[in-house]
């Protein structure tokens, strides 16, 4: 089982991530654009136990509805729980980007630009 080290811009808090992630997608929802100040926000969705934080202390925080975690220190955001599915969803920026494969678009009726490319 391959693991993987990413941490926030500033290095205070770090992810141990195992395994593969169930799906790869850019999310348009309101909340994401809201939380991450963009027009969609890349995500890569795993089983919420693959996900472990190893260094530091990441707070929660909640824009809209969805809670997240970020650093406290420089602010990124680096995860949120889908508790009644058991995921967690990792911000796609933190990981390499040769990982980063997304799969499709969700919630594209928040879209505020258009989607310009072949995936679904």
């Amino acid at each position: 089982m391959n693991a993987k080290v990413v941490s926030c811009h500033c290095g205070a808090v770090e992810l141990r991530i195992t395994g593969e992630p169930i799906a790869q997608l850019y999310c348009h929802c309101d909340d994401c654009q809201a939380a991450h100040a963009a027009a969609y926000v890349p995500v890569a969705i795993y089983p919420a136990q693959a996900v472990e934080v190893v260094k530091g202390n990441p707070i929660p925080m909640a824009v809209n509805t969805l809670p997240r975690m970020r650093c406290a220190e420089c602010g990124t955001h680096l995860f949120n729980d889908v508790v009644s599915h058991g995921l967690r969803n990792v911000n796609g920026y933190l990981l390499p980007k040769e990982e980063f494969k997304p799969q499709c678009h969700v919630q594209c009726q928040y879209a505020v630009l258009p989607v310009v490319d072949d995936l679904p």
